[in-house]
């Protein structure tokens, strides 16, 4: 799922799309597979995406992934919690990432400049994530995933995700809602891909209702598609968890409640309610 349109064959979630099947089997492969709709747990591929295993926190070259931190995903669905401070009082944290530069992006999407390799972070930042349905709120603990929580802070403060549709939405076996694609397509990227992080090997399920992750469209293809899961999915742990919703999980709720339009299987497809990020901030 995860993949570029991966959440969730080259990222499912960013590119492609993919058809779940109703057995867990059938489940698992198709995260692997899809790419660009594959769900947010794949990105830029058709078929469904499929993490990697977990690696070390940080690395020199290639984005390091890292340890799961215990965290929950579970929350409240009360979308006018109040926010937290951004990193207030949190040590900082730092860590050597890779970004690596490819050549794919959203269509019609300038190039976007890679994320600094060096990040140093705020332990937990909270962001808000502004839809046409209503705000939802999550945390992004950078001590679990640095890299990931680096780019997806990069692309939010240069107005990446402004204005973009969330794409994807399944409803049968998995329970994600997959957005972060400016050409809405499952297919989109910025332009450079990192490493997995944090992969939930030691959680059941591996992605709880209330966790927000990448799409991929296979192991070290992260890029900018991730993916909100709205009720419990026993995904297989391939996808970096970065976040935990904290508050609007009753947004996912409606949108979820509406349907998909089916466009890639049953239960899998465009969410029937058009959902636009205006601001991620």
């Amino acid at each position: 799922m995860p993949k570029a349109n991966r959440a969730a064959s080259t990222r499912s979630t960013r590119r492609g799309s993919a058809r779940w099947g109703l057995t867990a089997v059938v489940v698992a492969l198709l995260l692997v597979a899809g790419a660009g709709t594959a769900f947010a747990l794949t990105r830029h591929r058709t078929d469904q995406p499929k993490l990697a295993a977990p690696t070390p926190t940080t690395a020199a070259t290639s984005p390091a992934p890292g340890e799961a931190d215990g965290i929950d995903p579970s929350a409240g669905t009360d979308s006018k919690a109040k926010p937290s401070p951004s990193g207030a009082g949190s040590p900082a944290v730092t860590a050597q990432c890779g970004y690596q530069a490819t050549s794919e992006r959203a269509a019609g999407q300038p190039a976007v400049t890679m994320p600094n390799p060096r990040p140093k972070l705020a332990a937990h930042t909270h962001v808000v994530l502004t839809t046409n349905y209503g705000v939802i709120q999550a945390d992004l603990p950078a001590g679990a995933a640095p890299c990931t929580v680096n780019s997806f802070l990069t692309l939010a403060r240069s107005g990446y995700f402004t204005g973009t549709q969330c794409h994807r939405l399944t409803t049968e076996a998995l329970y994600v809602l997959q957005c972060g694609d400016p050409s809405a397509t499952g297919q989109g990227g910025p332009g450079y891909q990192f490493d997995d992080e944090n992969l939930p090997t030691a959680s059941k399920p591996a992605y709880p209702r209330g966790t927000l992750a990448m799409a991929n469209a296979g192991p070290g293809t992260n890029g900018s598609q991730f993916f909100l899961v709205y009720r419990d999915s026993a995904i297989d742990p391939n996808y970096s968890v970065f976040g935990k919703i904290t508050a609007g999980l009753d947004v996912l709720d409606r949108i979820a409640a509406a349907g998909s339009d089916n466009s890639n299987g049953p239960g899998d497809g465009h969410p029937k309610l058009e959902v636009t990020i205006s601001r991620v901030g």
